[in-house]
């Protein structure tokens, strides 16, 4: 009894998997041929073989344009295999693992888990591909990393805004002084930095910082509060006229994404809003 209930549920996943793997057009295929072929025998338009040899001709059709549409997709698969080597070697794998967890799993926290994170690297995949690189508020490795790896120019605008903890709190932090790090290296190199603060209040905190980054070699400019629209109002640096960096904030004024990006509309964007907010701004030295 046992093997025999077993063996009827393998027939039972066996059908469920050709069902399920079988392109939608040719499961109507199939079943309109079988309509067609009871339908010829029952009114006796045909004898009982010539509506079989009509089923299975429109079977075998439907089998024919299935072969092929799966055909298709191994072959664009193939192409989109056609990369780095290191993509060639782990898609499968990738792919073979998230299928065993929503299969071998299913109805679990493991399968559904497996879904949420197979969607965000789906999400992350396209965001790479349109050339940006998103990571969380305090994960400043592309704005330290593009200003160490900067061959000419840097321009860049800090909003310094009030906050309950006090302004200029990020350049006091461990990441302002690793990115502030970056600049003299990339100052010593002969690189050129622009940077224009936006500010609330010209606090003796603000200008000295000024002042330091002044006499350490970078071009300051200062631009009130006000002065500009508030949609000017971001949080940018911009490495050579190639790639650029911007901060996404809270509502009080704290980092909640970075995303660093070689999209030329990105960049172009960014640097019409630093051009606009240099125009407004007021340089010494």
């Amino acid at each position: 009894m046992r093997r025999r209930s077993k063996g009827r549920a393998g027939s039972a996943d066996g059908l469920a998997r050709l069902v399920a793997h079988t392109d939608p057009v040719a499961l109507v295929g199939i079943a309109l041929s079988v309509f067609l072929s009871v339908t010829l025998d029952l009114t006796n338009a045909a004898t009982g073989v010539e509506s079989l040899l009509a089923g299975l001709m429109g079977i075998t059709i439907s089998l024919v344009l299935d072969s092929l549409a799966r055909a298709e997709r191994r072959f664009h698969l193939r192409t989109l295999l056609d990369g780095p080597p290191w993509l060639v070697r782990t898609t499968p794998q990738v792919a073979g693992a998230v299928r065993e967890a929503a299969e071998r799993h299913a109805g679990t926290r493991v399968a559904a888990e497996a879904q949420r994170r197979y969607e965000e690297f789906r999400l992350e995949a396209e965001q790479l591909a349109a050339g940006r690189i998103v990571r969380r508020g305090d994960d400043e490795e592309d704005l330290v990393g593009a200003t160490r790896d900067c061959k000419r120019e840097m321009v860049g605008l800090t909003n310094v805004m009030p906050r309950f903890s006090g302004e200029l709190s990020w350049w006091r932090g461990d990441v302002g002084r690793r990115y502030w790090e970056a600049n003299l290296a990339a100052l010593a190199r002969g690189i050129s930095i622009t940077r224009i603060f936006l500010y609330a209040t010209l606090s003796d905190e603000l200008a000295e910082l000024v002042e330091t980054q002044r006499r350490a070699g970078v071009r300051v400019g200062l631009l009130p509060h006000g002065a500009v629209g508030t949609h000017l109002h971001v949080n940018l640096a911009v490495w050579d006229g190639s790639s650029c960096w911007e901060a996404r904030m809270t509502a009080h004024g704290e980092i909640s994404e970075n995303q660093f990006s070689v999209n030329r509309s990105d960049v172009e964007r960014l640097t019409r809003i630093f051009r606009h907010c240099a125009d407004a701004a007021t340089f010494h030295g």
